[in-house]
C-alpha cells in the first residue's frame, strides 16, 4: 500500500496478505448470459411500475427502449470482457 493509502485506512483494516484473486481458487464466475435474465426482468419491471404510477404509455415505452439499449450494450461489453479474459488465461 502507498503511504497515503495507509494513512486513509482505518486502524486494523489495512490490506495484508495475498491479493484475493491471485493464487487463490476463484469461484465459478457468472457469465453475461446469466446476468441477461436480470436485465430482461428489470427492463419489463420499470415500465410497468411507471405505468402504475401514472406515467404516460409513450413515456414508459421510451424508457423501455432506452433500457433495452443499455442492457444490450452492457451485455455486449460483458461478453467482450469474458472473451478477453479467456484469451489472457491461455
Amino acid at each position: 500500500m502507498t503511504p497515503r493509502a495507509l494513512g486513509l485506512a482505518p486502524t486494523g483494516l489495512a490490506c495484508r496478505g495475498p491479493h484475493p484473486t491471485r493464487g487463490a481458487e476463484r469461484p465459478a464466475s457468472v457469465t453475461a448470459g446469466d446476468r441477461g435474465g436480470w436485465g430482461v426482468f428489470c427492463r419489463a419491471l420499470v415500465p410497468v411500475a411507471l405505468l402504475l404510477c401514472g406515467a404516460s404509455f409513450g413515456g414508459a415505452a421510451g424508457i423501455a427502449l432506452g433500457l433495452a439499449a443499455v442492457t444490450a450494450t452492457c451485455r455486449a461489453l460483458l461478453r467482450r470482457a469474458e472473451r478477453r479474459a479467456a484469451r489472457m488465461s491461455r
